[in-house]
């Protein structure tokens, strides 16, 4: 078959008969897999609804009873109340911290701002699952400083295990997101604008609020119904904090039913992930609304002037102090006390730390087999299981992008999709589809859980490798072309060499991601497929402390160890 760009390799006869080029073969195995990764967790969870058995089972006839059944369950609907109460709360929470956090770091003279830079990101590379636990260190009932407050003031000013501490810990998770979104805003505003308000006689902080704050609208709305979206379907932080005290998510609702001793009622089940797919996906289409509205505060032209800094003078001392309290009591004590816990057979203000020191948790950590096979397991997934998903997702990003394909526009449809599947959702489908598909000894192996990072993570790497790719000319490839080279062979020797730093940025991503992943995970594993999320699951429910303060404080290690290499590799890609 001969394309406009050039010849394609000779294929066997039955295959030139129909009109397929190997070009054509490798697009339209993209679109199928992608196809199948997608629909796999979502179609068997619908199925699933609409049966009054199990989907299994070959008595199992179509009903509409189940939602109604769910709908008029007085628990459920405090289920959602309480779930609309956190996403609502938690997501004011993030934006208040990331907005003034981004203004404060982009456009004022507040001392240390690089670093409050840097600190106020640090839950974004660390799982909810880890801050929970050191929350709960910290602050929880047995936690150490609420053990200090009890003795020193006789009394405790905060309660964790609320609605009130669900919401707080989530908004600081989220919070590094806003301020993502925001701080690049606030850097991609034209400061002439800004300085033709300050010709008017405007002083620097109504300037502030009135021209600069305006302009990152788009991007705090943005990030705002992130944030809600985000709170919707977390599962660490309610499940550690509300668990303990009968406080119930949505999130938390499926994963109690599906751990129900005996048979779940998998009918409820799929009716409520069914209800938090449609209000993700919703949200997630609101998100694509805001984007195309948000042409009408474009501000960056070929004139730009360099942005100024507002002095603040000596309230820049009080800020500062303002700022680090929240860094020290929100992020830096958590992940600190949980170093410590890991360090000490037993924390508490009545014992000095120095008495209780102990190398038994990183010993039992590398000594007990089912949690070296949880690391070990960990490990492979990230670093095997990022790379095949680096690879999946840079050739589905080259055939939307850079190919002839027809089916264009539905495979990026189609990558984009998984934004709004939850973890848990994602991880209840697969289980589905394995309980009726042939699994080809895939099941209860660390495979499946490849594949479902997989799906889970497709629009994170299309986000790492499409700009890069966008960005590249399309005179690269088509020069491969004019001289006899297909389009495979042009992506291969040609546009792969181009992006190359962007797969590099898109692995570092996907290993980050698989690292410390756990909600899709948590129908999925099996006695020999454990990885570090689930086994801090298991071992915090069977009170086992120690050894979740170990797991936690090697999860961070590695993280912040593939950071530091990033960040220094970043720096000399920049010299260079």
């Amino acid at each position: 078959m001969i394309s406009e760009f050039g010849h394609t390799p000779a294929l066997p006869g039955y295959l030139r008969y129909r009109g397929v080029g190997r070009d054509q073969l490798i697009q339209y195995a993209v679109l199928v897999v992608t196809a199948f990764l997608v629909l796999s967790p979502i179609v068997p969870i619908l199925y699933q609804s609409l049966l009054d058995k199990p989907l299994y089972d070959s008595d199992a006839a179509f009903t509409t009873a189940n939602f109604s059944r769910l709908l008029g369950d007085a628990t459920f609907r405090d289920t959602l109340i309480n779930t609309f109460v956190v996403a609502v709360s938690a997501t004011i929470i993030a934006q208040l911290i990331g907005l003034f956090a981004a203004i404060l770091v982009s456009r004022t003279d507040l001392p240390t701002r690089s670093l409050l830079g840097s600190v106020i990101l640090w839950p974004m590379y660390i799982s909810g699952l880890v801050l929970a636990f050191g929350f709960v260190l910290v602050y929880g009932p047995a936690g150490f400083l609420t053990q200090l407050s009890q003795t020193k003031l006789g009394f405790v000013p905060w309660n964790l295990y609320s609605i009130q501490g669900i919401s707080l810990v989530t908004g600081i998770t989220q919070a590094p997101l806003t301020m993502l979104y925001c701080l690049n805003a606030a850097d991609s505003i034209d400061a002439t604008l800004e300085n033709a308000a300050r010709s008017c006689g405007a002083r620097p902080l109504r300037t502030l609020i009135h021209i600069t704050v305006p302009l990152m609208l788009p991007a705090f709305l943005y990030s705002a119904v992130l944030n809600f979206t985000l709170s919707l379907e977390t599962l660490s932080v309610p499940l550690i904090l509300g668990e303990p005290v009968g406080i119930r998510l949505i999130s938390t609702f499926l994963f109690e039913k599906m751990q129900t001793v005996g048979q779940p009622d998998y009918a409820i089940v799929s009716v409520a992930a069914c209800l938090l797919l449609v209000l993700v996906a919703l949200l997630v289409l609101l998100q694509g609304v805001l984007l195309r509205n948000s042409k009408r505060f474009v501000t960056i032209s070929g004139k730009a002037s360099r942005q100024r800094i507002i002095s603040l003078g000596w309230v820049k001392w009080v800020a500062a102090v303002i700022v680090w309290a929240y860094l020290v009591s929100a992020i830096l004590l958590p992940i600190g006390f949980l170093v410590i816990r890991a360090s000490v057979s037993y924390l508490s203000p009545a014992i000095p730390l120095y008495k209780a020191l102990t190398l038994g948790n990183l010993r039992e950590l590398f000594s007990v087999p089912v949690y070296i096979r949880a690391i070990v397991n960990t490990f492979i997934i990230s670093i095997v299981g990022g790379a095949i998903a680096t690879a999946f997702v840079t050739l589905a990003a080259l055939v939307a992008h850079r190919s002839d394909f027809r089916y264009q526009a539905a495979l990026n449809y189609l990558a984009m999709v998984p934004r709004a599947i939850p973890g848990i959702i994602a991880s209840l489908g697969f289980f589905y589809a394995l309980v009726i598909l042939p699994s080809g000894g895939l099941r209860n192996t660390i495979w499946v859980l490849v594949i479902a990072y997989t799906m889970r993570n497709i629009p994170l790497g299309f986000g790492a490798i499409s700009p890069m790719l966008l960005q590249a000319s399309p005179d690269l490839d088509r020069c491969a072309r004019t001289v006899g080279a297909d389009w495979w062979t042009s992506c291969r020797f040609v546009l792969a060499g181009v992006i190359r730093p962007a797969i590099l940025s898109c692995y570092a991503l996907m290993f980050i991601t698989f690292f410390k992943e756990y909600a899709t995970a948590i129908f999925l594993y099996a006695s020999g497929s454990e990885v570090i999320g689930t086994m801090l699951l298991s071992l915090y429910g069977n009170g086992r402390v120690g050894p979740v303060a170990a797991l936690c404080c090697l999860q961070i290690a590695v993280v912040a160890t593939l950071m530091l290499v990033l960040k220094a590799r970043m720096r000399r890609d920049v010299v260079a």
